[in-house]
């Protein structure tokens, strides 16, 4: 076995040790979340912000920190534009934030709705298990959101 694969399978191997050390001192809850799915485009810009440290021997392929972008999603009056901001720590998602860009009240109605529930589907999750459908009752909007973090995670490795 090659030196770096050897490193890559301990590293590997104390994360699942840490994880289940960790796992057993946490307070049980759940949820109730399922991993939706929906469909992925590209555009829009991304920018990470704040502090990012790489994640040596953590097992992730992101580094930790405060990332930005926007996703485009098409809705029944045109183009729309969503912001996202997702605070990362091991691949984890700590944080999510939504910046609305409504062209009419509609889209003011759904990207609303959608920037309430989506921490509730997204923190403590994994990015790369990220992929939403349907938030408190927006559908189009997770489109964009979807775009944006695929803008993110490349922006994090």
């Amino acid at each position: 076995m090659r030196p770096s694969v050897r490193k890559s399978v301990f590293a590997g191997l104390a994360g699942l040790s840490l994880v289940g050390t960790v796992a057993g001192c946490a307070p049980t809850a759940t949820q109730g979340a399922t991993p939706p799915s929906a469909n992925d485009s590209s555009a829009g810009e991304s920018t990470p912000s704040g502090t990012s440290s790489s994640l040596a021997g953590s097992g992730s392929d992101y580094k930790d920190g405060t990332y930005n972008a926007d996703g485009t999603y098409v809705s029944p009056n045109g183009t729309e534009t969503v912001g996202v901001e997702l605070t990362l720590a091991a691949g984890t998602v700590k944080a999510v934030n939504i910046t609305q860009h409504p062209s009419n009240p509609n889209t003011r109605k759904f990207q609303g709705e959608f920037a309430g529930g989506i921490a509730a589907q997204v923190v403590g999750r994994n990015i790369d298990q990220l992929k939403v459908s349907k938030v408190a009752g927006s559908s189009l909007t997770s489109g964009g959101f979807n775009q944006a973090v695929e803008k993110i995670k490349s922006e994090a490795r």
